[in-house]
């Protein structure tokens, strides 16, 4: 069964070109990789490694702390990427009350923006949400959501997990779930229904135990997954073949 990592940036790396990741990621069995752009470079970067590459699926966004940048011209290169058979998210978008490189109403503004491309297009939403997670639920409920909800980098409480759930949308898991001081972390995994678990790198971020403080690639994906179902108290093949389907529905992507 092979592995999924649901958000990679893979033309991010300083140390691997991006054949090198793929060749990587397929020797561990990694066969599915969603790449993200975070700007409108990013993103058409994304798309074009996404078309060079199979198994290589692309989203396209402003991140929150680039909302500056999500000028209603800017907004429209990214609508007009989201039409490409190889993207098949929107995002990352959201809100990032961690950092100040942008005001709230700056992140509110393009996040609002980035729900209307997804449902527009049909596409996931994928939610990068950092210290804002009250804000964030109400903008999502206050907009209407797309039919497909990612919470890429899973941070939320118990509340937070159970909230998203009920919703229906699913919560992505990075490296950080590994890391010896995210109990809290593995709580919430713990407590998110199987049929809405996903896996992922954030590379070349967030590496996972025992390899932190080196650059991330999904080749590492495998970890986070043997983190979760140990979290969750089930056989790796089970989460495995759970976060492969679930994939596959989040993403709209064929057998």
């Amino acid at each position: 069964m092979p592995y999924v990592d649901t958000h990679c940036h893979l033309d991010h790396h300083d140390g691997l070109s991006t054949a090198d990741q793929v060749a990587r990621a397929l020797e561990a069995d990694v066969s599915t990789m969603i790449t993200v752009g975070t700007d409108m470079a990013s993103s058409t970067q994304a798309v074009a490694t996404a078309q060079r590459f199979e198994g290589v699926w692309a989203a396209v966004g402003v991140h929150p702390n680039d909302s500056m940048e999500a000028t209603p011209q800017v907004l429209e290169v990214i609508g007009r990427l989201a039409q490409d058979d190889a993207v098949v998210a929107i995002g990352e978008t959201g809100l990032d009350y961690y950092r100040d490189h942008t005001t709230p109403s700056q992140q509110e503004a393009s996040f609002r923006a980035h729900i209307d491309l997804a449902k527009q297009h049909d596409r996931a939403l994928v939610i990068h949400c950092r210290e804002a997670w009250d804000d964030c639920l109400k903008i999502l409920e206050d907009q209407g959501p797309p039919a497909r909800v990612v919470m890429h980098c899973f941070s939320g409480d118990l509340d937070v997990t159970a909230r998203c759930a009920e919703a229906g949308w699913y919560l992505s898991f990075a490296g950080n779930v590994t890391f010896a001081n995210a109990q809290s972390l593995r709580d919430a995994a713990a407590a998110t229904p199987l049929d809405l678990l996903l896996t992922e790198t954030d590379s070349p971020f967030l590496t996972p135990h025992p390899h932190r403080g080196k650059p991330n690639d999904p080749s590492y994906v495998p970890l986070t997954l043997h983190a979760l179902a140990a979290a969750q108290d089930r056989a790796p093949g089970e989460v495995e073949e759970a976060v492969l389907a679930n994939t596959r529905r989040a993403f709209a992507l064929p057998d």
